[in-house]
Parts: C-alpha cells; structure tokens; sequence
C-alpha cells in the first residue's frame, strides 16, 4: 500500500493555511485583484522567511471574504485531504477571520463550512471537524468574542478551542476566560506551544490552561522532564515535522525530535499544519518519516490510534473512522 492510500487521520490543520494555491489564484481572477509577491513561477506559494511567509500568508488570504468562499475552501481543502488518504481531520477557524468576531455573521459563515463539510463527507469519504481558534498575537481581550462563538455554536462540527499565534506575545494564563467559556460549553481544549517559545512555553500552557492536547509541543525536547511528564500524563502533542523543518525550528528532519518523544512514550500524532506554504502534503510527511526514521505500516497505525482516541469527534463519529483506519 502506498503511502498516499494509507488512511490517515490529521488534527492540526490551519483551514485558511490549508488553501491550495490554485484555489487562491481562482478567486483573486474573480474578484479582479492581483496578488503581488504571493507565487513563484512554478504556481506555488513563494516567501524567504518566516515573517515574509506571515505577509505572504495574509496577501494569499485575504480574497477569503464572504460565508460562500470559506465553503468553496471547505471543499478544496477535502479534495486534498481526499487525495492524500485522510479520513478524518480537524481543522483551526477563527472568527476573527470569519465575521470579525460577531456572532451572527460567524453563524453564517460556520453554516457556509459545514454544508461543505458534509458534502465532502458524502462525496470524499473525508470527515472534517472544526476546532475554534482564538489568536493569542491579537490579546486576550479579543480571543472573548470567538470563545463566545464557539460556546454558542458547539455541536457536531465546533468541537474544541484552540490558540494559535505568536508564541512570544501574552502568557497562556492570559487566555483561561476563554478556554473556561468554552469548556462550559462542553467544548475539548488544545493550544499551540513548544514550535518558538520553548520548551517553557509548553509548561506554561499545561499549567495555565490544561489543555487536552499541544499544538507542536516539540521543544519539549529540550526538558526531559517535562517529555516524562507529558508521557505519564498521557498528553497528545499534534507534531508537524515538515512545517517544524521548512520554517528552520529543526535544521533537517534527522534532527527532528517526533521519534525520541515518541520512543520515550509521549503520544505523538502526524499533521501538515499549512501543507502548501510549507510544501508537504500528508503522504510526503508519511514517506518522510519512513525514510528517515524507519516507520512502517505498524507505526503508523499506531500513531493513528493514537490520533483517533485524542480527536475531538463525537463517539458516533470515532467508532466510523475507526472502520476506516482499518486496512487489509
């Protein structure tokens, strides 16, 4: 079995980051709108570094402006997902992105996502579920109004609260109204750390926020105490190697450290995080890992389990994608 037929489940996915290329070319050509500086002459995305990639980033997604585009992206990104094997995924939205964080018109545009949602479901055989995403650079006085959309429209598809951002701006404990609305509304938790902060910023997110999972978390690596705790604790760190690579916060995969946590028992699971800017798709991440670090079949599987036990679906949802997981 190939490595894009190997079903797969993803759950760290920036919707917008997610967009392909193509999809973004097609809208800028709808709109009469030229996107400066955005592609390389090969069609893909083009940056030099992690702060033109963030401009790149916000040209490339800023012809995103209504309910109906972010459905169109809904079904582009399941397309891909499709392609490359995966059966189920979460995906970070932002209200912020989605209505300036006004609840009625994230309302619409959350209507927009999950009629797409479940088309490509019928369709693709892809489930997607969304994962709201306050945006630390922005403060914690505006990540209230999305904490507040996602309490008010938890359900099948909103299934958790994220945070997202700069790691460098405000401390997690700055953001726990947030994660306290939405954990009344019965919503799962996860936050990004340990990509630039540290391995201090991954115990500042644990002790601040206890989130059920970490975005990246891999700087842990620097803190072996910290590794044995998130392996005791049982904690499930939403690794991205390829992203980690391409942005230089690991200078080569070989260096990589998702195979000494995983070897020490913490709960890794694979993701592209934003595939196209950085130039992975989820069967490259699966090859990768099988080149350098040997994974195989069992791995994988492994590593999938672990994936569908952490994701934030309903119980329904995960008994489905287990049938899935299931290969011959």
């Amino acid at each position: 079995m190939s490595m894009a037929e190997l079903p797969k489940i993803e759950l760290h996915l920036h919707l917008e980051g997610a967009a392909p290329p193509d999809f973004i070319r097609r809208l800028a050509g709808e709109q009469k709108r030229t996107l400066h500086g955005v592609f390389a002459e090969d069609g893909s995305y083009a940056y030099r570094d992690f702060n033109h990639f963030l401009r790149v980033y916000e040209e490339a997604t800023s012809v995103l402006v209504g309910p109906d585009h972010y459905g169109r992206l809904v079904t582009a990104v399941c397309e891909t997902l499709a392609e490359h094997g995966v059966v189920y995924a979460e995906t970070f939205v932002s209200p912020d992105f989605c209505g300036g964080g006004d609840l009625a018109a994230w309302r619409d545009y959350l209507h927009a996502m999950e009629e797409a949602a479940d088309r490509a479901e019928a369709a693709l055989g892809v489930t997607l579920r969304g994962i709201v995403t306050p945006i630390r650079h922005f403060g914690p006085e505006r990540s209230k109004a999305p904490a507040i959309c996602a309490a008010e429209t938890a359900g099948r598809f909103v299934r958790g609260i994220g945070l997202a951002g700069d790691e460098m701006q405000f401390h997690p404990r700055d953001f726990l109204w947030a994660f306290d609305c939405a954990r009344e509304a019965g919503l799962h938790t996860t936050a990004h750390a340990g990509e630039w902060g540290g391995a201090k910023s991954v115990r500042d997110a644990l002790e601040a926020l206890s989130p059920e999972r970490i975005g990246h978390g891999v700087q842990a690596i620097e803190d072996l105490a910290l590794v044995d705790h998130l392996a005791e604790t049982g904690t499930v760190l939403e690794c991205c190697p390829g992203s980690n690579v391409f942005l230089g916060v690991f200078p080569s995969l070989p260096k990589h450290p998702v195979e000494r946590l995983r070897e020490r028992g913490v709960k890794v699971t694979i993701s592209t995080d934003d595939p196209p800017f950085f130039h992975t798709t989820m069967s490259r991440e699966y090859a990768d890992l099988e080149r350098v670090f040997g994974w195989d079949e069992e791995i994988f599987a492994e590593v999938n389990r672990t994936a569908l036990a952490a994701a934030f679906c309903d119980e329904d949802t995960r008994a489905a994608v287990a049938k899935k997981l299931e290969t011959t």
